[in-house]
């Protein structure tokens, strides 16, 4: 009798350790997907910020030619201050498609302005924005591959479960603005 129970109870024993051990792989699995949307993120601002960095240095450039473009520049300067004060993936993204817009109108000027292209200043600068904006457009392509990995993950049978007890929330892609999903018409005339 005692042996039929101690044996009953070795069995519970594993049975629940191996639970533990299931509930236990699943978690580690969500928390490292979870750092990893949380580092893509991160390369992701790092590019951002390095954009940020650089717009002022050409906004100075572009002054010095194009002084009355002044609407130019506080359409720069506010999507700058967006950036700042974002304090949400959402919000970044949206000051991030600001900025481009910003951006494009500023280059929009300068095409105004023949010395201003053949500056070698501009020319370098111009040259690192467009290398950032490569980086950025990467970063929010891994970002978003990665978030999709963990919505899944977080999603799926018996994950969904684990996920919810712990609390593990889906995550937000990144989009593109609603102005940049139209193609520019190009006109040979």
């Amino acid at each position: 009798m005692i042996l039929d129970i101690l044996w009953i109870l070795g069995i519970v024993l594993v049975i629940a350790l191996l639970i533990a051990v299931f509930v236990f792989s699943i978690y580690n699995k969500l928390v490292a997907l979870r750092n990893r949307v949380e580092n893509a993120w991160a390369q992701v601002d790092v590019q951002l910020k390095r954009r940020f960095d650089l717009i002022p240095n050409i906004v100075e450039t572009v002054k010095g030619y194009a002084k009355h473009e002044k609407s130019v520049f506080e359409e720069v300067t506010k999507a700058r201050s967006a950036w700042m004060s974002a304090s949400t993936v959402g919000e970044a993204a949206q000051a991030s498609n600001m900025l481009s817009g910003a951006l494009k109108s500023l280059f929009a000027v300068a095409e105004s302005y023949p010395e201003l292209k053949a500056n070698d200043n501009f020319r370098q600068l111009q040259q690192e924005l467009s290398q950032t904006e490569d980086k950025i457009a990467y970063s929010r392509q891994f970002y978003n591959d990665t978030v999709m990995k963990y919505n899944i993950s977080i999603q799926q049978i018996p994950n969904n479960i684990i996920a919810g007890l712990f609390r593990f929330e889906k995550k937000e892609l990144l989009e593109i603005a609603e102005g940049e999903k139209t193609a520019p018409k190009v006109s040979f005339e």
